[in-house]
């Protein structure tokens, strides 16, 4: 037979959720792969309920029904400062992973490259390399996961069309200030490059960190693409709701690279999320007050048990230091700590261009009895894995 694409020869499956199988292979405590434990809002899956029973049950428009656009909108406005237009400027997308490779689809070329901080969540380098672009990989330095303006200008002199920025990021929770931002617009301006932002995480910040709109800064609504989904705001990652916000020259391409990955987003589930979008104030002060509860449990009980992590401005992810265990395979590491430990996290290295093995994240997305079983779990670490003898990681 024929050989297969050599574009796609060198990637492996996803290393987040490999991790949600090795978890439920010996029964640890998930805390690898992004989602709740805990339900969404009870006035969403109420909805979720009438239009069960009323639909709709058939083909929205395919870049996204029109009363979830105009909500929508309305809640970009609310947050960023800017009026959208939902009929030109929003695509509604099957989660935010298509909204990021519809865009990378519309504005690279085969041999186009793109910068791409590190960490980073894995799909960006994959999304890349499927539009046939190449990553320029940029460090952010810890502890504070720091940049060097010089090496972004020097991925956009080798010729970078875009940087993509998580913000609040996936793995490490850094928050780009505003100053920082500042300093990537500028250099995005200076060289006639987009600027792709993935902002899922918008609204899950701890004080006195602010999320900052890439596109709201002077000069760069023309050249930010936003990639975002309901999927953490409102606990819904199942529902895969993602969304592209964009000038309408891109948006009207990023609609039919979309028609043709998947057609469309749910139509009963668009329907019930309404209700989410059209939230007051005080459920985002509420989500932001149970993610800060979360946050302190957790890493309050790290330092009680004596552990070294990185603590998070914003998103829920915790990087765990595990050098002082002597790791040098971390996928080995992550894999032993789920049967001998019983708890699940995801080794570093898929996060980082660099050679890293000795960070493992964990996530608080829980409950507070799922975190508390995780930390009693978490206080045998340091005794196991100092006596650990014969281990493969080691």
């Amino acid at each position: 037979m024929r050989e297969l694409s050599t574009r796609t020869a060198q990637f492996t499956d996803s290393v987040i959720r490999r991790m949600t199988r090795v978890a439920n292979k010996y029964g640890a405590v998930n805390l690898s792969q992004g989602f709740p434990d805990f339900d969404p809002p009870k006035e969403i899956t109420d909805k979720l309920s009438e239009v069960a029973k009323v639909g709709p049950h058939q083909y929205a428009l395919t870049f996204g029904a029109k009363n979830f656009r105009d909500a929508l909108a309305k809640k970009y406005e609310r947050f960023s400062g800017l009026k959208i237009n939902p009929e030109e400027e929003i695509v509604v997308t099957c989660g935010s992973t298509e909204a990021m490779m519809a865009t990378m689809m519309s504005i690279t070329n085969p041999g186009d490259k793109v910068a791409i901080f590190s960490p980073f969540y894995e799909n960006y380098g994959a999304d890349t390399i499927l539009s046939g672009a190449e990553p320029i990989y940029i460090p952010l330095v810890p502890p504070n996961f720091d940049f060097d303006p010089k090496l972004i200008e020097d991925a956009f002199v080798q010729g970078a069309k875009a940087i993509i920025i998580c913000n609040p990021s996936n793995p490490c929770g850094k928050v780009f200030t505003y100053d920082e931002l500042i300093v990537i617009a500028e250099l995005a301006k200076k060289y006639d490059a987009y600027v792709v932002t993935d902002e899922v995480y918008e609204h899950i910040l701890y004080a006195p960190n602010k999320h900052v709109y890439m596109q709201a800064l002077p000069g760069m609504r023309e050249r930010t693409i936003v990639c975002n989904s309901l999927s953490k705001t409102y606990s819904i990652t199942g529902w895969r709701l993602g969304y592209v916000i964009a000038n309408p020259e891109i948006v009207d391409r990023v609609k039919k690279v979309h028609d043709f990955l998947t057609v469309g987003a749910a139509a009963p589930l668009m329907e019930a999320a309404v209700t989410g979008l059209e939230f007051d104030d005080s459920y985002y002060e509420e989500l932001q007050a149970h993610y800060t509860h979360m946050k302190e449990l957790f890493v309050g009980g790290l330092k009680k048990l004596g552990l070294n992590f990185t603590e998070p401005q914003g998103a829920y992810y915790v990087l765990l230091d595990v050098s002082e265990f002597g790791v040098k395979d971390d996928t080995a590491f992550c894999e032993w700590m789920a049967e001998h430990v019983g708890v699940a996290g995801v080794p570093g290295s898929s996060f980082f261009k660099e050679e890293v093995n000795h960070l493992v994240r964990f996530h608080f997305a829980k409950k507070d009895d799922t975190l508390e079983e995780a930390l009693k779990r978490l206080a045998s670490l340091k005794e196991k894995a100092m006596n650990a003898e014969n281990v493969s990681w080691r």
